[in-house]
């Protein structure tokens, strides 16, 4: 099975996140069901089906982040020995097409922020980008077709 690749901040957050669910939350969720319970007839009652509904959800999401943890490998974002693109780097590339400029940072699958540029080591950009040094130019299969860059700088 594959590593997880996260940082430290990551790996926080999703131990507090469990820790969360499996406390408050699960606390929470038992109370809801218990009070849509006694509003009678559960083959007709709504809130005891939505209740449900979301205590699977969170279940699930409990199930999820276990699971990650149990499989995970932690990234030394203080690591800059290196020139290449790695988890953690943050790209400036040209768009070949268009000649703008973005700014990536390249994180896991945990971390992904599109809004603040984070894209996951797996994605078709991010995957594209890895392991390549300044100059170089690398081609990704995004959504709407293929798209040439060209990298500009690499930092931390």
């Amino acid at each position: 099975m594959k590593k997880i690749l996260m940082t430290e901040e990551t790996l926080r957050n999703l131990e507090n996140e469990l820790k969360y669910l499996k406390g408050e939350k699960r606390k929470e969720m038992a109370e809801k069901i218990k009070l849509a319970r006694s509003y009678g007839d559960l083959s007709e009652n709504s809130e005891y089906d939505d209740a449900k509904n979301e205590q699977a959800i969170m279940e699930a999401r409990i199930r999820d982040i276990e699971s990650t943890l149990k499989n995970y490998e932690l990234i030394d974002e203080n690591d800059d020995s290196s020139e290449q693109v790695r988890l953690t780097s943050r790209v400036k590339v040209e768009m070949i097409a268009t000649g703008t400029t973005r700014e990536f940072k390249i994180v896991g699958v945990n971390e992904i922020n599109p809004a603040e540029g984070k894209i996951s080591d797996e994605s078709p950009v991010g995957s594209a980008l890895m392991g390549h040094v300044v100059g170089d130019v690398v081609e990704a299969d995004a959504p709407r077709g293929s798209v040439a860059m060209k990298i500009l700088e690499i930092g931390k």
